[in-house]
């Protein structure tokens, strides 16, 4: 409710401002499952918080996966973001595990996320907007995909090599 999201905020804010004092920056990840998933609820966060100390961490992967524009959080907070996810989604799992209701945990387990390359997100854009607003933050990559079924190494060697066509990096 509105009462919990202005405590939400204004703790998010005081912790920013603390974690600042020590030289941190506070970067908040927008998660499936959690309070802020959503462009709506990231929105609601961004306004709420303070600016100078309450950064976002952007995941294309989870905003694909409950099907945001991830292109419009990122051009929208691209000054505000402080580290980066690259995850991408295989559509057809993610139909799936909506369809059948299954849980995020269920779906993580049956593939619904991969690496950069390997399922439908476009990073070129990604990429681009982030060299436009200057962005000097991490890029990680992240597949949550099960090992046993997925192997490591092959998917982050299949992301490097995807990322270093689209970005000479």
């Amino acid at each position: 409710n509105d009462g919990e999201w202005a405590r939400f905020c204004d703790g998010l804010s005081l912790l920013g401002k603390i974690a600042k004092e020590y030289g941190i920056t506070l970067t908040y990840h927008h998660h499936m499952g959690t309070v802020v998933q959503t462009a709506e609820e990231i929105d609601r966060m961004m306004d709420g918080t303070d600016s100078d100390s309450v950064f976002l961490l952007f995941d294309s992967g989870h905003l694909a996966y409950c099907g945001e524009d991830y292109m419009a959080v990122l051009k929208k907070y691209a000054k505000r973001i402080k580290h980066v996810h690259l995850k991408d989604i295989r559509p057809e799992v993610v139909a799936r595990v909506k369809k059948e209701r299954l849980s995020f945990l269920q779906g993580v387990r049956l593939g619904a996320f991969t690496v950069p390359g390997d399922g439908a997100i476009d990073f070129k854009p990604i990429f681009d907007v982030l060299d436009e607003a200057d962005y000097k933050g991490w890029l990680l990559v992240e597949a949550e995909q099960d090992p046993a079924i997925a192997d490591p190494y092959k998917y982050a060697v299949k992301a490097r090599k995807y990322i270093k066509e689209l970005t000479n990096i």
